[in-house]
């Protein structure tokens, strides 16, 4: 498969070679930067808040469950204040939501993360704010509570290790997901035309290799995934991709 077209850069956690990762400085040095995109994590937490953090806990020791925005630390922003800084590109936002992540057994888990990113998302537009987003996750249960309860928003289900989920691809797709986001090692042509034959649009993860850059725009994804998002426009426009 060739492809013409160059791909979505999407800003992993923002610039997060050059600024601390999923913060504000991050989000607006990919703009800075020219990317396309930025991919952020957003956990929920037990005030009701959607954290922008990677981890469940805080180097402190702390869970993001557990901490209020107001006393996390600094750095740290929320969901809405993400989203303001990236206005004019598009934004990934992965909900992570592990029944491991929440800080303790006395919490009951559930996809509440979905229906409160979904929640904002609306609210935000009510207030004439336009978001251009795709929602995704690891968690089968939360990206499709998302895909039932706000089927207007694209959605991608992440996908980890297919040696040991062979079939994740055409689930994906039987549920209804527009896109996969799949590990990058295991992308190549014969997974690509796999996607396409299912209609699925391909956003590949996390990838700062300018060979390896280049390789998968000609293979024809959709989208990329870098910590380097300045570095990998540049690899692609030396190469002609």
């Amino acid at each position: 498969m060739t492809n013409n077209t160059l791909p979505t850069i999407y800003a992993h956690r923002g610039a997060s070679a050059d600024f601390p990762e999923n913060t504000v400085a991050a989000f607006l040095g990919a703009v800075e930067q020219a990317a396309d995109g930025v991919e952020l994590d957003v956990r929920l937490n037990a005030s009701g808040e959607l954290i922008v953090h990677h981890d469940a806990w805080y180097r402190d020791g702390r869970t993001v469950w557990d901490v209020r925005l107001a006393a996390a630390p600094e750095g740290t922003c929320d969901l809405s204040a993400a989203l303001e800084a990236c206005v004019g590109i598009r934004v990934n936002v992965e909900i992570k939501n592990d029944p491991s992540d929440l800080g303790g057994d006395h919490v009951t888990w559930s996809v509440d993360p979905a229906d409160a990113v979904v929640d904002l998302l609306r609210r935000r537009a009510a207030d004439g704010r336009t978001d251009d987003v795709i929602i995704s996750s690891f968690d089968a249960a939360t990206i499709d509570r998302v895909l039932v309860i706000a089927p207007e928003l694209p959605t991608g289900a992440l996908l980890g290790d297919l040696r040991s989920d062979p079939e994740a691809v055409e689930r994906a797709a039987a549920a209804g997901h527009g896109a996969v986001h799949p590990w990058e090692q295991f992308v190549d042509d014969g997974f690509l035309e796999r996607c396409v034959a299912l209609g699925l649009a391909v956003n590949t993860w996390t990838v700062d290799d300018p060979v390896r850059v280049v390789e998968l725009a000609a293979l024809g994804v959709d989208g990329i995934i870098t910590n380097r998002p300045a570095a990998t426009l540049a690899a692609l426009r030396q190469a002609g991709a």
